[in-house]
């Protein structure tokens, strides 16, 4: 399938992903200076992120089957609406439980009605240079940190965060919702999506056993220890800079130097993925993942936080688009938002441990060490478990769907 319009879902897919993303993420940026006026603590402010993460987790596969019938487009559209009101609802937001429900609930909600149904559709445009296409959408996610957080930054110090986030609803509406009008359903099931075979890899297989196989199963727990590997040091790194004496402006700086390096991880790894093998490549990333964010153990100057930004942005950016390519080549296209949610659904919940442990971990010992440990620990066990992954046999197609 070589239609050029697909390079149109790429690039909508991508501005899509990064103002999302970047809305979402920018909460480390408004960490310090919520906590400043409002009085609300470290670990409270940061539980916001966490239901967040469980609310893209809960959300995931609901928004994917409903990309799955009715197509990407509606779901793209309701979800920019949604993340654009979230954003100006808890800018408002009085008491710290309204803020974690407004900004944690609808904000990840809203999130995965944007992240699971442009992956998903972005697989069925590409049948060559899938790892590639997949790759650069989430580059356009990896721009976030170089985008979206420094705007942040400097509207929160001229507007204080609730002006801040105000203006980012604002953003996030006038980008968002025209670059999901651009997006259409993959010519291959435009037409009929009701076909029980696709003609793609398991093309007879049922959505009830994907969702039961070995494989589905194995790539929801690599994904979940995968991103709890790398959502603390995330989250919590521009904080840590703050605490080793570094200026916010400056800290900030970091996160957006660790967008820089993954942005050329994604794309490096896509290509490495289809040159290579997509399965073959994660594993070597998550092994390289988990050694690279223990490294922030041993930083305390500005130097040194970019360099090892460099590093883990590289590899954890790089990991990430991955899934959705193997996860393309076992299951049928016609369910590709079902499983690609499943998958995101799994590293949602692994996001959402960084955050709120990280807080305690902070609150507790006053130090990030061991949230920076646990993760190194977590990027391992991640790697093994993907080591197990077998890919569906080419010849099995009927015994699989029996």
């Amino acid at each position: 399938m070589n239609h050029p319009y697909r390079w149109v879902i790429v690039a909508a897919g991508g501005l899509l992903g990064c103002v999302a993303a970047g809305s979402m993420f920018s909460l480390p940026v408004f960490l310090r200076p919520m906590a400043q006026e409002t009085g609300w603590s470290v670990t409270g402010i940061s539980t916001a992120m966490t239901i967040g993460f469980l609310a893209m987790a809960l959300a995931s596969m609901v928004w994917g089957g409903l990309s799955d019938r009715f197509g990407p487009r509606p779901v793209l559209l309701a979800g920019s609406v949604i993340l654009a009101a979230s954003l100006a609802l808890a800018s408002r937001a009085e008491t710290l439980i309204g803020f974690q429900l407004l900004f944690g609930l609808l904000v990840g909600t809203a999130t995965a009605a944007v992240f699971v149904p442009i992956m998903a559709c972005v697989t069925g445009w590409f049948e060559t240079q899938r790892g590639l296409a997949v790759s650069l959408v989430s580059a356009g996610m990896g721009m976030a940190p170089m985008t979206m957080a420094p705007l942040a930054a400097w509207l929160v110090t001229g507007q204080g965060w609730r002006g801040a986030m105000l203006t980012l609803a604002v953003i996030a509406a006038a980008l968002m919702i025209p670059a999901s009008l651009l997006v259409r359903r993959a010519p291959a099931l435009a037409h009929d999506d009701t076909q029980p075979e696709d003609g793609g890899p398991q093309g007879g297989m049922s959505v009830s056993t994907a969702v039961r196989s070995p494989q589905f199963a194995v790539l929801m727990l690599a994904n979940f220890f995968c991103c709890a590997t790398h959502s603390g040091p995330i989250f919590h790194t521009v904080s840590y800079a703050v605490t080793c004496g570094i200026p916010m402006i400056a800290a900030v700086t970091i996160y957006s130097v660790e967008g820089l390096a993954g942005m050329f991880g994604r794309i490096g790894f896509g290509i490495a993925g289809d040159r290579f093998g997509a399965q073959r490549v994660l594993v070597l990333g998550l092994l390289a993942q988990a050694f690279a964010v223990l490294a922030y153990v041993f930083v305390g100057r500005l130097a040194g936080f970019y360099a090892v930004a460099m590093a883990v942005g590289f590899v954890y950016a790089g990991t990430m688009p991955l899934y959705a390519v193997i996860i393309r080549e076992n299951f049928p296209l016609r369910m590709m938002g079902t499983i690609i949610g499943g998958s995101a659904m799994a590293g949602s919940l692994g996001m959402s441990t960084g955050p709120l442990l990280g807080g305690l971990v902070y609150d507790r010992f006053d130090s990030y060490a061991l949230m920076y440990i646990g993760s190194c620990a977590m990027g391992l066990a991640a790697m093994l478990i993907l080591m197990t992954f077998r890919p569906f046999p080419r010849r099995g197609m009927q015994m699989a769907a029996a």
